[in-house]
C-alpha cells in the first residue's frame, strides 16, 4: 500500500521503519527542515535533555550510542534520530520542509495530502505530528504595549539559545519539566530569572539521595503498578488491596527524600498534597542546578501567582506585584491539533471535550484509512511509538482481531475516563498516557497475540525496563505477514 505519514519524530519515523519493512511504499511529510519532531533544531531550547534515560528512551533494535550522557541534551536526540532514519534507509522517504496543508479522504478509499507544491494519493494516513505539536501561549492583557517598548514573548520552543536572554529581566512562566529546564541556563546569563508558577508540581531528583537513579523506582513495572490503574492484575491487586499502605508509603517516601535533598522547606516550595498526587499534577524530573540556583539567589520562584497583565518593562501578577520584564518565556503547555484534517473527520477523532477517541491510542474508531502515532506519550515514548507501529502493519494485514466497533468505542470512553480520574485531566487530551506506559504495552502486543517472555518481564519487576527487550517484536510480527518482503528478518521466537 501507499502509506504517508505525517510528522517525522519518534513516532512518525518508527512507523516510516516498521511499515517500509513491512513492504509498504511510504512517505514522510515533515514541515520542518529536519527529523526530531520535539527535537528538531527549529524547536529545541537551550537546557532542554530527555527525561527519561537513554536506555529507556531508546528504540528497540537500536541503542543510542555509548558516548552519549545518562540523560541526553536535545541535539543528542535529534543526531539520534537523523542517525535512525539513515540507518534503517528512510532517507528516501522523508520529504523535509514540507508542510501538509490538507488531508482528505477520499470517498471511494484512502486520502488526498496537499502541500504547498503538490497533491498526491496514498491508500492510508497515519497521524505522527505528536502531543506536543503547538505551544500553547497565554494572551496577557497589555501585551503591545509591552512589544512596543521592546518586551518579548516567546514560546519556549521558540528561545534557541539563553544568549537571546542576556542582560535581561526575563520571566519564565510555568514549572513543569521544560520551564525549569529553559530557567538554570537563562538563569547564568539574564540579569533577574523570576519563574511565574501558577502551580508547584512534584518533582523526581534523578538520582534520589543523591545515589538511587530514579529508572530503579519509577521505571520498572514495579514503579508503575505503584499507581492504580483501570484493570488490576497479579501483584497489583496486592498492591492496591491488602498491600496498599505499603504501597502509599512507598511513593511518598520519594516526596520526603525530595523535600529534604533540595531543601524546599527552607525554600517555601513544597508542593501541596502528597508525592502520589504527582500523576493528578504532571510527572516532573527534577532540573539539575535549578534548586540550587534558587537557593543562590539567582532564580526567584512566585507560586500560587499568574501575570495579570503587561506594560512597558513590566509585569503586574495577580496579587498586585510588579516586576521587571524585558523577556517572557512561556512553558505553558501545548495544543494538539490536526489543522490539516477536515472538520467532518476531526467531529469523529476528538470528543465533545476535545479529547483524541483512539483506541489502543491508535485507532479512531469511525474513520477509515486513518491512524495515529505517537497520541500515546510516556516514559518510552519511543518503545510505545513503536509497538504502536508494529500494531498498524498488522491491522493493514488484517491480522489484527479487532473487537466489534461498539466495543472499541466502549473501551475508549472507559479509557478516557480512567485518565480523567487518574491525572486529573492532565493526559494531553488523552494522548498522554504516564505512568501507565507498559500496560498500553502489554495491550498492544496482546492484540497482537504476543508479548515479550514472562520471565523477561518478570525481571523488570524490579530493573529498569530495558527497550531492547522488544527487539524482536517487530521481525516476529512482520514474518507472520503476508506482506513482509525479503529483506525482513525471520520470525525468531521472543525470549
Amino acid at each position: 500500500m501507499r502509506v504517508a505519514v505525517i510528522g517525522a519524530g519518534v513516532a512518525g519515523l518508527s512507523t516510516a521503519k516498521v511499515l517500509k519493512q513491512a513492504g509498504h511504499e511510504v512517505t514522510v511529510y515533515e514541515k520542518a527542515p529536519d527529523v526530531g519532531g520535539v527535537w528538531s533544531a527549529t524547536r529545541r531550547y537551550p537546557g532542554l535533555t530527555t527525561q527519561s534515560p537513554k536506555a529507556q528512551y531508546s528504540l528497540s533494535d537500536f541503542p543510542m550510542p555509548r558516548s552519549f550522557p545518562q540523560w541526553p541534551t536535545g541535539s543528542q536526540v535529534q543526531e539520534y534520530l537523523a542517525s535512525y532514519a539513515t540507518h534503517f534507509g528512510l532517507g528516501p522517504c522523508l520529504r523535509l520542509s514540507t508542510e501538509v496543508l490538507s488531508a482528505t479522504p477520499v470517498p471511494s478509499g484512502g486520502w488526498t495530502l496537499t502541500t504547498a507544491t503538490e497533491s498526491a494519493q496514498f491508500d492510508k494516513l497515519v497521524v505522527a505530528n505528536g502531543i506536543f505539536c503547538e505551544p500553547l501561549v497565554p494572551a496577557f492583557d497589555g501585551l503591545p504595549e509591552f512589544v512596543a517598548a521592546g518586551g518579548k514573548v516567546l514560546a519556549g520552543t521558540e528561545l534557541h539559545s539563553a544568549a537571546e536572554a542576556a542582560g535581561k529581566h526575563v520571566l519564565v512562566v510555568g514549572y513543569g519539566k521544560s520551564a525549569c529546564d529553559v530557567t538554570v541556563p537563562v538563569s547564568e546569563v539574564a540579569l533577574s530569572t523570576t519563574v511565574i508558577a501558577r502551580h508547584l508540581l512534584w518533582k523526581v531528583p534523578r538520582k534520589v539521595g543523591g545515589v538511587l537513579n530514579f529508572k530503579l523506582l519509577l521505571l520498572t513495572r514495579m514503579g508503575e503498578a505503584l499507581f492504580r490503574y483501570r484493570v488490576l492484575r497479579g501483584m497489583e491487586r496486592f498492591l492496591h488491596g491488602p498491600g496498599n499502605g505499603m504501597r502509599a508509603s512507598m511513593v511518598n517516601s520519594i516526596g520526603s527524600v525530595s523535600v529534604r535533598q533540595f531543601g524546599l522547606r527552607d525554600l517555601d516550595l513544597v508542593p501541596p498534597g502528597r508525592m502520589e498526587d504527582i500523576v493528578r499534577g504532571a510527572i516532573g524530573l527534577a532540573t539539575e542546578g535549578f534548586f540550587e540556583g534558587v537557593t543562590a539567589g539567582r532564580i526567584a520562584v512566585r507560586k500560587n501567582r499568574t501575570i495579570k497583565r503587561l506594560s512597558a518593562g513590566t509585569a503586574e501578577l495577580d496579587d498586585g506585584t510588579l516586576l521587571p520584564a524585558d523577556l517572557i518565556v512561556c512553558a505553558t503547555g501545548f495544543t494538539q491539533g490536526v489543522p490539516f484534517l477536515p472538520a467532518a473527520v476531526t467531529a469523529r477523532v476528538l470528543d465533545e471535550r476535545g479529547n483524541f477517541q483512539l483506541y489502543r491510542q491508535i485507532l479512531p474508531v469511525d474513520v477509515p484509512d486513518l491512524y495515529f502515532n505517537g497520541y500515546n506519550s510516556s516514559f518510552f515514548s519511543p518503545l510505545n511509538a513503536e509497538m504502536a507501529a508494529v500494531w498498524i502493519a498488522a491491522d493493514l494485514a488484517g491480522a489484527v482481531s479487532r473487537p466489534p466497533a461498539s466495543d472499541m468505542r466502549a473501551a475508549v470512553m472507559e479509557q478516557l475516563a480512567f485518565m480523567d480520574e487518574a491525572t486529573n485531566r492532565h493526559h494531553s487530551r488523552g494522548g498522554k498516557i504516564i505512568p501507565f506506559s507498559l500496560h498500553n504495552v502489554d495491550e498492544v502486543l496482546g492484540d497482537l497475540g504476543l508479548n515479550i517472555s514472562a520471565g523477561v518481564r518478570a525481571s523488570h519487576w524490579l530493573n529498569p525496563v530495558n527497550p531492547a527487550a522488544y527487539r524482536r517484536v517487530t521481525p516476529t510480527v512482520l514474518g507472520r505477514l503476508p506482506a513482509a518482503t525479503t529483506s525482513t528478518p525471520a520470525a525468531t521466537p521472543i525470549g
